[in-house]
């Protein structure tokens, strides 16, 4: 059942408070860019994290972690070039032609069984808490499972089974979706931000900084993709550009400052998963 009182109330603040969430995806995705997310939240402002349990680096990651507030970025891609990752589990609707899974959401969608990515995004929750990660919610990674309707009853399944809040777009509507996707996730009573600001592209400081000036009353997960310069994040490609300078601005003053005086409060998804799970 949907809780009708705001969630900025139900985390113990009044209704127009600005309560923030710096998150940062890809965790385990490559060394660069586990030290650079750990960095983050140890050494700067970040929040949160999720792991992208396929990925190569992502047992190190386990490793390295002491608690931080982490969820599991559910993945059914491997979208750079020449680096590449595949499932868990045996799924061949799962995999592209050379191996791993398909670069592009549009090449899953076009493949993928459900029932194989229900199977796969369980093992990839299932295998972070047995390597001890006390999972805080789940975000997909490229929204692969979001806006697809047969994958996003697949979300809203595992959400509901591991009792965890989620990562919903806020910029589209239903009808460009297709279908009303925040209110079916309301419906099951789980617990999402209010509002979500990202970019895939890389490269976030502007985005950041003019959120931080404009937030609105609730709960804003704005999301950074932090990692440390390295020859093997460079090996990447021009994104790493943006990520180097994504941990720069997460461990900067500039960043603390604009939270301070944009009267945000820093939460992270445990806030929400406790709020959910007692709600």
């Amino acid at each position: 059942m949907p809780n009708s009182r705001s969630l900025a109330s139900r985390l113990g603040h009044s209704d127009d408070a600005r309560l923030v969430i710096i998150s940062c995806d890809d965790l385990g995705s490559c060394h660069g860019a586990t030290e650079g997310v750990y960095q983050a939240i140890r050494h700067g402002v970040a929040t949160c994290a999720s792991i992208m349990v396929p990925a190569p680096w992502a047992r190190y990651a386990a490793d390295q972690y002491k608690g931080e507030d982490i969820g599991v970025h559910l993945t059914l891609n491997a979208e750079h070039p020449l680096y590449r990752w595949g499932p868990l589990t045996h799924a061949p609707t799962l995999l592209s032609g050379e191996g791993g899974f398909p670069r592009s959401v549009d090449d899953l969608w076009e493949h993928a069984d459900s029932t194989e990515v229900l199977r796969e995004c369980r093992a990839q929750i299932e295998r972070a808490l047995a390597w001890g990660i006390d999972v805080s919610h789940l975000a997909p990674h490229l929204t692969s499972i979001t806006l697809r309707p047969e994958f996003f009853d697949v979300y809203l399944e595992l959400a509901v089974e591991f009792k965890l809040p989620i990562r919903l777009p806020s910029t589209i509507s239903a009808s460009a979706a297709g279908f009303p996707f925040r209110q079916l996730a309301a419906d099951e009573g789980l617990v999402f931000p209010d509002h979500f600001d990202h970019d895939w592209r890389t490269g976030s400081r502007e985005r950041v900084l003019t959120a931080l000036a404009s937030l609105e009353p609730g709960v804003t997960e704005i999301h950074v993709q932090p990692a440390i310069d390295t020859a093997e994040v460079r090996a990447l490609g021009e994104v790493a550009t943006g990520w180097i300078d994504d941990l720069a601005l997460a461990t900067s003053d500039e960043l603390r400052n604009a939270v301070t005086a944009s009267g945000a409060v820093l939460i992270g998804y445990r806030e929400l998963r406790d709020a959910m799970r007692v709600g």
